[in-house]
């Protein structure tokens, strides 16, 4: 099954640029799910940009997903193509904000003026 996620991780991931719906921002495939039977697969995604922008990426997709399941059914010639279902993945955003606190807490090495290398 994960050599299946990934298939259909990397397909979905190379077809969602060649879409032409202008609402699609920058988006990061970063993992798929797949039920056992394959009759759905739940793409995770990490979109760039604010809620606003987030939102209409995500209906925009959820409107393409027949041609991301056609695409996937042409490349991948499996025994049954599953329904896609497009989830939201904070973890990336969740990250970002971590190493900003972190970043916040420890600024970094402080040079001083009897400090040898300045």
């Amino acid at each position: 099954m994960r050599r299946v996620d990934e298939a259909i991780k990397a397909v979905v991931s190379e077809a969602i640029p060649t879409l032409k719906d202008p609402r699609i921002g920058f988006v990061t495939v970063t993992g798929v799910e797949a039920t056992h039977d394959l009759s759905q697969a739940t793409v995770w995604l990490s979109v760039f940009g604010a809620e606003k922008q987030r939102t209409a990426t995500m209906r925009a997709l959820e409107s393409a997903a027949g041609v991301l399941q056609a695409r996937v059914n042409r490349e991948l010639h499996l025994r049954r193509t599953p329904v896609l279902v497009f989830a939201y993945d904070p973890s990336v955003e969740r990250g970002v904000r971590m190493t900003k606190l972190i970043d916040e807490l420890d600024p970094g090495p402080e040079t001083t003026d009897d400090d040898p290398g300045s």
